[in-house]
Order: C-alpha cells, then sequence, then structure tokens
C-alpha cells in the first residue's frame, strides 16, 4: 500500500509555529509523524512514498489553490492512500487537514482521511459527516500510538475498498 502524509510546517519539521509561509514542498521519503508510525506501517504493508506539506499562513492565504495543488500533486503521484494529519490540536492544521482530505476524494482515485484531536470541535463539526476524521490526542497527550495505529488499519482497509463502517466508528468522530 502507498500512501502519502500531508503535514504543516511544524509536523514537517521545516518550520516553527511562527513560520507560517513555508511553500508548498514534498519529500521522497517519510518525515515527522510517518517516522513513528513505521512499526504500525509494516503490520499493515504500507510504506511512505512522499510527505507533502506546506505553512499554515501558505494554506490560510488561498486555501483553493493549496488544496488544488495538493490534488494534483497526489494525482500525479498515484498513492493507495492519504493521510492528512496527524494534526493534533493545531486549528490552522486541522482545518487544512478536513479541506484537503475532502478534495483529494471528490477529485483523485486516492483515498484520504484526516486525523486530528477533540480541540478541533469546529473543524470536526463542519466536516465529520463528509470525511473519516481519525482521533488523535492533543500534542504531548496520551495514546498518540493507538491513534497511528488505528491510522494505519483504517488506511489499509481503504486501500483493500472493504467495508470501513465498523472502523470509523471505533477510530472516528460521530
Amino acid at each position: 500500500m502507498k500512501l502519502i502524509m500531508i503535514y504543516d510546517q511544524i509536523q514537517s519539521g521545516l518550520g516553527t509555529k511562527d513560520d507560517t509561509m513555508v511553500p508548498l514542498t514534498g519529500k521522497k521519503e517519510p518525515i515527522g509523524p510517518a517516522i513513528m508510525m513505521e512499526p504500525f506501517l509494516k503490520q499493515v504493508d504500507g510504506h511512505v512514498i512522499a510527505c507533502l506539506c506546506c505553512g499554515n499562513g501558505t494554506y490560510l492565504a488561498d486555501p483553493e489553490e493549496v488544496s488544488r495543488k495538493l490534488c494534483a500533486m497526489v494525482n500525479k503521484l498515484q498513492p493507495d492512500v492519504v493521510m492528512c494529519g496527524p494534526a493534533f490540536n493545531f486549528a490552522d492544521y486541522a482545518q487544512m487537514c478536513a479541506k484537503v482530505a475532502c478534495d483529494i476524494n471528490a477529485t483523485t482515485k486516492a483515498k484520504a482521511f484526516a486525523a486530528m484531536s477533540v480541540e478541533n470541535a469546529d473543524t470536526i463539526a463542519a466536516y465529520k459527516d463528509k470525511v473519516a476524521i481519525v482521533e488523535t490526542p492533543k500534542k504531548g497527550g496520551l495514546g498518540l500510538n493507538d491513534a497511528l495505529r488505528n491510522m494505519c488499519t483504517l488506511a489499509r482497509a481503504l486501500a483493500d475498498s472493504t467495508d470501513t463502517t465498523k472502523l470509523i466508528h471505533e477510530f472516528c468522530y460521530k
């Protein structure tokens, strides 16, 4: 299973919370949470083929254009699944994850979902009926390994086109 991860500047390691204008870029190796996810990816025969990222400010300056470009990159790379997040409790990043996951599902052959913590209540409320959003802890919270494992399990089911109803009920916001 081929995966793409979508990150903000913080999760990608390309910037801090103040470096919001990091341009849209990509890496062809696992970075950020994808590295922590490696043992769980092995369990589901998954590998990260690319990590795409941009700064929160870059996204917020033109969400439609950034999402369009991310979708074009996804079309070019042809992954099975795109994981947008984990956004933890970062509100701007969570908004980007939810919107981009929706747009990927609507405009590409790849299947996408978002992942974030409960602190992003407005984004969750706006998108939970449009795209699967995996529950994660806030940054530094307990349960990260479980959340990463759940993300990989859901990705495998999506890649296999199996019924994800039970997994979404168990792992995602309702």
